[in-house]
């Protein structure tokens, strides 16, 4: 492969971590973190539900972060007010200025970028808020700006092949020599392989796998599992 291109958020780094780290403290209940792993999967099918309809102009964004974690909550049986979600969300956001990369993607990309491969990111959501994350995570040490996309910059966001040809075209890939890593079955292996590129799934939350004639090239459950994987691809080719 000679272009490896990213998913950002839950895929280079924990982004559970962030999110339990906020439910300790906003949420006025003791859940184990088996648990609050379960409330943060649950926050993530909301937030994605939710996420169309916010770029549709169908909700505005804080009606987004107020249903995602207050439906998420509801599912477990703890109730929290809008008002509540939104603290919630303030506080995650403050959080998230602490998030770095897995151990194991700064070994990745290292390898990856000493060996000349084509490096890109593309995450969905607001340009501010995901801009603000590349900073922290400092993937500019690896990957110029201007490989570095969000959906609300270039106007297209995952799953949609209008995002995947945008990069196609800016980067002037080859479809068949291109593979997009990423820990959303639905935006970023469906995505991938309609667009027509290949597609590594880093599963480490141990999702099931939905049913389907999609399916992924590759499945990770671990940042350790991932490097393995484009360490031994490389020197095979």
């Amino acid at each position: 492969m000679d272009t490896i291109i990213f998913d950002m958020d839950d895929t280079l780094y924990d982004q559970a971590a962030t999110f339990r780290a906020t439910c300790k403290k906003m949420l006025n209940v003791s859940l184990s973190k088996a648990e609050l792993n379960h409330l943060y999967l649950l926050s993530r099918k909301h937030s994605d539900a939710l996420f169309d309809d916010q770029v549709a102009g169908k909700i505005t964004m804080e009606e987004m972060h107020i249903r995602r974690i207050k439906d998420a909550c509801a599912e477990i049986g703890i109730q929290i007010t809008a008002e509540q979600a939104l603290e919630f969300q303030d506080s995650y956001v403050q959080e998230q200025g602490k998030i770095e990369l897995f151990d194991e993607v700064v070994e990745l990309l290292d390898y990856l970028s000493a060996s000349q491969k084509q490096l890109a990111v593309m995450t969905n959501g607001a340009e501010g808020h995901q801009a603000m994350k590349i900073k922290q995570l400092k993937l500019n040490k690896w990957i110029p700006e201007e490989r570095l996309f969000i959906s609300e910059t270039i106007g297209h966001a995952k799953p949609s092949t209008a995002a995947f040809q945008f990069m196609e075209d800016k980067l002037g890939l080859k479809k068949e020599n291109t593979v997009y890593v990423g820990d959303s079955f639905a935006n970023d292996i469906v995505g991938a392989k309609q667009a027509g590129w290949h597609a590594v799934w880093m599963n480490h939350r141990q999702r099931e796998e939905p049913e389907g004639r999609i399916k992924a090239d590759k499945t990770v459950t671990s940042a350790a599992e991932l490097y393995t994987f484009f360490r031994e691809e490389t020197l095979s080719t």
